[in-house]
């Protein structure tokens, strides 16, 4: 009887990580319907009918509290991270250290966007002219929070 305890417990285990770790059709669930069904179909071989049905009725609703104690909120509750992460995006500095006319050079190829350096500060930015050559002088067109266009520098 040991036997059919372990492949019963195995399957529904193996069911359990099939629906909600592995979901789809995956091994874990075929090795747990095939565990399942020869651990019941074993009880019925080895101890008779009466003790079969027994053990069904018993796998049956043994599966349908584990599915149910699954779902629960509660008890993935316990094995959830309970950390959390308190940061922010550098949202209003780069208008104050960036101005509209600030000059600078690209650090990696704008196509259209990509780093740039202005003011020794390396921010993101969107070429407003098409694709920017890496290491080009640039000059700012326009900040808005912390999106910044700029354009090739060209002496006047």
């Amino acid at each position: 009887m040991t036997v059919v305890i372990i492949l019963i417990i195995l399957g529904i285990l193996l069911f359990v990580i099939e629906f909600l770790l592995v979901p789809g059709v995956t091994i874990a669930g075929i090795g747990g319907l095939i565990l399942t069904v020869f651990g019941v179909y074993k009880a019925f071989n080895d101890f008779g009918a009466t003790t079969g049905a027994w053990v069904l009725i018993g796998t049956l609703l043994l599966s349908a509290f584990v599915i149910a104690m699954s779902l629960r909120a509660r008890t993935w509750n316990r094995l959830m991270l309970k950390t959390n992460i308190n940061g922010t995006v550098d949202s209003d500095l780069t208008e104050d250290q960036i101005k509209v006319g600030d000059q600078g050079s690209t650090l990696t190829r704008l196509a259209p966007m990509g780093k740039v350096i202005v003011n020794e500060l390396v921010r993101e930015a969107k070429s407003t002219e098409g694709y920017i050559d890496q290491h080009t002088a640039i000059e700012v067109v326009s900040v808005r929070g912390t999106r910044i266009s700029v354009k090739p520098f060209k002496d006047k």
